[in-house]
């Protein structure tokens, strides 16, 4: 039995070209034009020959003659297929086309006589002929699931699926033009590591055979690219996958996409400014507009954004203040937080804002100077060093962008690892060679984290990440 059942009459179809001497999955087609070049530039390429490939959407027949519709990722043009132009023997074998074909076709770029631009096929070739039929009636798949299951048909039978992933690309090109603008270099290091550094999360773990060594899937980027700093890459930035073996919910996916970038002689007001042009950049040339929408609200992106402080917006919307303990942990346990009795006030604090401050912030606010208690990898603030020069960009009621001035000094790097890990006999989890690496001097900077899945949902107004990610994990589909 076949791990994938072809539909009966899909095969049938196949035989029969098979009958006429046509393979069925053909190979090159050069010279084609993207559907909608033709669409648009109708009025210069009217009368001419011209080449599309694709797939076909729809089909209806009328006698001596067929029209389909042809999709690629552009757009969409009709074809007409005709007796009388192409043959009996391929009109014959034009009736072997179903919809969900890939074909490629030649012909005169003209208009029919109700208006609609239409390429007149004069040869046509099958590239693939399709044994499974595409959702019914092209309306694309509904269930959720099946949708991220089966990308590939989403794709292609949903135009708000494919224009959302393609404006991600957009994204990130403009990102990357944006940065290498102002003087940042890219580079690339490593996913597998010895040392689960740079953050708090739980990782997932892997094992080298040949080396006898377990090693973890990074849940971050920064020590690398702070060791690049300590080298003498003054501007640098990576573009990469991050794993986390944590929950799943709208805004959180175990595998998901950071911009991580570091800038020496900066520092976390440097990060703001950047954060702040980036995006604007963004939404600008990708969307069109400073005004979006996104979960039934409308977001202006225009500058200058707030910048609040993080106890100030505390005791605004829930009446806590630094340093009053029983109030936090009260609150903390009225919200169900984990750990609300054991766990230091500073984490419970924070706890409670994702939960109830963070909830309220809609229009772009950078929340700046965080307790140093949560803030590891973060400089203090000189008049205040309870508290630490970091930054989260909230927008639309999601953290996006955490950033730092990052701490460059290595024995207080040191204290704050071993306060972080807890006990002396779980110093192998801390990144020594970056402890060195700060050791020989790493100049003063500022540093960002920006999650690219995130701010895609925020810039095509898409409220769940999956729906940002081509293929998010899933558990395996029953009888596989």
């Amino acid at each position: 039995m076949a791990l994938i059942e072809p539909e009966d009459f899909r095969l049938s179809k196949l035989q029969e070209l098979r009958r006429l001497g046509i393979d069925g999955y053909g190979g090159r087609f050069d010279g084609a034009v993207p559907v909608r070049e033709l669409t648009d530039r109708f009025d210069e390429l009217q009368g001419d020959s011209v080449r599309a490939a694709g797939r076909i959407a729809a089909l209806r027949g009328m006698g001596k003659a067929s029209f389909m519709d042809l999709k690629d990722r552009t757009g969409k043009v009709q074809l007409l297929f005709q007796l009388n132009r192409l043959g009996e023997e391929h009109f014959h074998v034009c009736q072997q086309i179903e919809p969900g074909d890939l074909i490629g076709v030649e012909g005169q770029l003209s208009k029919t006589r109700t208006g609609e631009i239409t390429v007149f096929v004069d040869r046509f070739e099958i590239l693939s002929k399709a044994l499974l039929s595409p959702p019914e009636k092209w309306h694309g798949l509904r269930d959720q699931e099946k949708r991220a299951r089966q990308r590939y048909v989403d794709l292609f039978t949903n135009d708000d699926v494919m224009a959302r992933f393609l404006k991600r690309s957009e994204i990130v090109r403009a990102m990357r033009a944006f940065l290498h603008e102002r003087g940042y270099v890219e580079v690339e290091t490593p996913i597998m590591q010895a040392v689960a550094g740079g953050g708090v999360a739980l990782p997932f773990i892997t094992h080298h055979n040949a080396l006898e060594l377990d090693l973890y899937l990074r849940i971050a980027i920064e020590l690398h690219l702070k060791r690049l700093l300590v080298g003498g890459i003054e501007k640098v930035f990576e573009i990469g996958r991050i794993f986390r073996n944590e929950g799943i919910s709208r805004e959180h996916s175990p595998e998901f996409t950071m911009l991580e970038l570091y800038e020496a002689y900066g520092d976390y007001e440097t990060m703001m400014d950047l954060t702040q042009d980036l995006i604007v950049r963004l939404a600008g040339d990708v969307c069109g507009s400073l005004s979006l929408p996104y979960d039934g609200s409308q977001i202006d992106f225009a500058p200058p954004w707030p910048r609040r402080r993080f106890w100030d917006l505390l005791r605004e919307h829930v009446d806590l203040r630094r340093g009053d303990e029983d109030a936090i942990r009260r609150k903390a346990e009225q919200l169900n937080t984990r750990g609300a009795q054991t766990e230091h006030p500073d984490y419970l604090a924070y706890q409670v804002f994702e939960k109830t401050v963070g909830e309220r912030l809609v229009a772009p606010t950078f929340v700046i100077d965080y307790p140093k208690s949560i803030s590891p990898l973060a400089k203090a603030r000189e008049d205040d060093p309870g508290l630490a020069e970091r930054f989260e960009l909230y927008v639309g009621r999601m953290e996006v962008a955490p950033a730092y001035t990052e701490l460059n000094d290595p024995q207080e790097q040191e204290k704050r690892f071993l306060a972080q890990v807890g006990h002396e006999d779980e110093k192998e989890r801390i990144d020594t060679d970056f402890l060195r690496a700060l050791a020989y001097g790493m100049p003063p900077a500022g540093g960002l984290g920006l999650g690219i899945d995130r701010l895609t949902m925020l810039l095509t107004d898409t409220t769940s990440i999956r729906e940002v990610i081509l293929f998010p994990l899933l558990r395996p589909e029953e009888g596989t």
